[in-house]
Parts: structure tokens; C-alpha cells; sequence
């Protein structure tokens, strides 16, 4: 058995999948397991090739069933939490980056610089297994009783640093209904306030209103389906780029270098205005002195901008998009039209 860990969200996952899709060829017949969250299950799905999921939600203590895996495979991090908590399931080899404070010497060392898709195929390709990139290609679920066609406004993010303005998110949403398009807002259970605010403010239906009211597979297919997405750097543009689906994705503090989509496909556009006023790199911290990712699998926004979780607002570099660069950008992807990505 090979067991690989990825105990964090929707866009961690879906950054992940080229990498998983190398470990199911190279492993054969073998089993291939996925640790990560329970609510991922549908996604897991959609990924294909994953013979087993164990609910693994973090890096905090965790009782293994039994398993006895040749290989483990830590797609989660750079350590030293997620190796040692590899190695608790009692593994006979460990395919992770280099973390002398983990007490694992071998294997490639963690560049804070490097794309998330392209970090985990670079592990990878280090211990000898191919890896493609550009495989991100998601199965298409059955819409069910979604609606289709629609186009997606999803205003929520987990850190405040993430979400452009709600009015804004709201002037946007009322200009693309009075485009035409069907306008939908999505979110996770905890932002269907927000979702109400921007679709409220944009005239739209209480009917309007998703969020809250779909799964991780019903997203999916949702977007699957849909015509346009337009969201903060956040995992339901994974799942737009995984569909090929034409998308308008706003970014900062975290450049789209590190987490965009493919800069190879026209109907992606990543917004970026940073650096900014404002901006601070975080400082230089030797790679193996670093801690394992947050939940969101990105670096912890209160450290590197210096401000407490109370005063967060968008970050500069977010803050400086204006609603006529989105609009202008809805208009160039949704010219080149629906990506020629083949979904599985």
C-alpha cells in the first residue's frame, strides 16, 4: 500500500491531483490511500484512482488503522508535523522534502517560491516517479437537480486578507445579470451571510443564494456546468481550472505565481496588482525552521503583515482591484471561450 497525505482543503486537494495521478501509475496494482478530511470524499471521487480515503482532518494526533504502507508519501507539507505524523503509521519508506528536524535527511529541498502544483510534482520527480503538471483535469459529476449555465459569484475566502469587498463582489454580480447571465452565489456554510449581503445588494433572488446548500461534489458540479466563475484565491477556482470552466480569479496576499492557475490558458485570468503599498514579504526563515502549513495550506497571514486577526481587511494588493478590471476580465475569458481542458 502507498499512503499519501493531503489533510487540508478543496484547493490543496485539487493542486494535488497531478501528483496523485503520478503515484496511481507508478504504484501498479498496489493500493493507493489518501489521507485527508471526510468532507472531501466527493472530490476524492472526482479525482479518480484513490482506492481508499481515511479521514484525516490536520496534523494533530492520529490513530492509523492498520496499514502497513510500503511507501508514505507526504503531499501535505514541508515538516516537521506531517512527517512525524507519517511516520506514526509506521511506514517502511518516506517520500518527503528534506527536514532535518524531522529526521528526514533525503529528498529534495522546500523552495518557499514555487508554484503549489509544480512543488509536489518536483518531490516527486526528485525520487524518480513522472509527473505532468499540467494534469489537473477533474471527472465531470452528473448536474443532478443543479442549475447549469450559471454564472458563479463566490465572495468568501478563510482568511479576511483573501476577500475583496462584498459591494464590489455586488457591482459585479449586477453587471453580469444585466449582461445576461445567470448569477448564482456560492459559499461555505459560515459565509451564507455574506453571500445574502452581495446578492441582496446586486438585486438578485433570494433563489440566488447556494450558499450553504451544496457539498463539495454539488460545487463541483456546479461549476462544472457552469459558464463563468469569479472568485477571490480561493479552491473553487481549482475546481474552475480542473473544468476548464472560464474563470476570473482575484489574488493577493498570495501572487498567483504561487497558487494561480496555468498561464497557458487564456480563459483563466488571475488578477494581481501587488506588490503594493503596503506590502511585506515575510521574512527569511531557513526552510526547515518553518512550520507545517495552516489549514488553508497556505502561510499564516497575522505573522507576515503584522497586523491582528481583528484588523485584518483585503490585503493592499487585493484591495487595489477596482470592479472595471473584472469586468473587463470576465469579458476577455469568456472571449476565449470555455478552456479545452477534457474533464474525465
Amino acid at each position: 500500500m502507498i499512503l499519501a497525505l493531503r489533510a487540508l482543503g478543496i484547493g490543496d486537494l485539487a493542486t494535488a491531483v497531478p501528483a496523485l495521478r503520478a503515484l496511481r501509475a507508478a504504484v501498479g496494482g498496489d493500493r493507493l490511500a489518501l489521507a485527508a478530511p471526510r468532507w472531501l470524499a466527493p472530490l476524492v471521487d472526482l479525482i479518480g484512482g484513490i482506492d481508499e480515503q481515511i479521514d484525516v482532518d490536520g496534523l494533530g494526533p492520529y490513530r492509523w488503522p492498520p496499514l502497513a504502507p510500503g511507501w508514505a508519501v507526504n503531499l501535505h507539507g514541508r515538516g516537521p508535523q506531517s512527517h512525524r505524523l507519517l511516520r506514526t503509521a509506521q511506514p517502511r519508506h518516506l517520500i518527503a522534502y528534506a527536514c532535518a528536524e524531522a529526521g528526514h535527511h533525503v529528498g529534495p529541498l522546500w523552495r518557499p517560491d514555487e508554484h503549489e502544483v509544480h512543488r509536489w510534482c518536483r518531490l516527486l520527480d526528485w525520487y524518480g516517479i513522472a509527473t505532468d503538471p499540467d494534469e489537473l483535469a477533474l471527472h465531470r459529476p452528473a448536474p443532478g437537480d443543479l442549475p447549469v449555465g450559471v454564472s458563479i459569484v463566490h465572495p468568501g475566502a478563510k482568511a479576511a486578507e483573501r476577500r475583496w469587498p462584498a459591494d464590489r463582489f455586488a457591482a459585479v454580480a449586477r453587471e453580469l445579470a444585466r449582461r445576461g447571465h445567470r448569477v448564482v452565489v456560492t459559499g461555505a456554510p459560515g459565509e451564507r451571510g455574506l453571500a445574502g449581503q452581495v446578492a441582496a445588494r446586486a438585486g438578485l433572488p433570494g433563489s440566488a443564494v447556494l450558499a450553504g446548500r451544496t457539498d463539495v461534489g454539488e460545487l463541483a458540479a456546479l461549476v462544472a456546468y457552469g459558464r463563468l466563475v469569479v472568485a477571490g484565491d480561493t479552491g473553487i477556482g481549482h475546481l474552475a481550472t480542473g473544468y476548464g470552466t472560464p474563470s476570473v480569479l482575484l489574488f493577493g496576499p498570495v501572487p498567483p505565481a504561487l497558487w494561480g492557475p496555468p498561464v497557458d490558458r487564456p480563459w483563466h485570468r488571475a488578477l494581481w496588482a501587488g506588490p503594493a503599498v503596503g506590502w511585506r514579504h515575510p521574512p527569511a526563515v531557513p526552510a526547515a525552521r518553518r512550520p507545517d502549513p495552516g489549514a488553508s495550506g497556505r502561510p499564516e497571514p497575522v505573522h507576515q503583515w503584522g497586523r491582528r486577526p481583528a484588523e485584518a481587511g483585503p490585503h493592499p494588493a487585493l484591495a487595489a482591484l477596482g470592479v472595471p478590471d473584472v469586468l473587463a476580465a470576465v469579458e476577455e475569458v469568456e472571449r476565449a471561450g470555455r478552456g479545452a481542458v477534457t474533464a474525465r
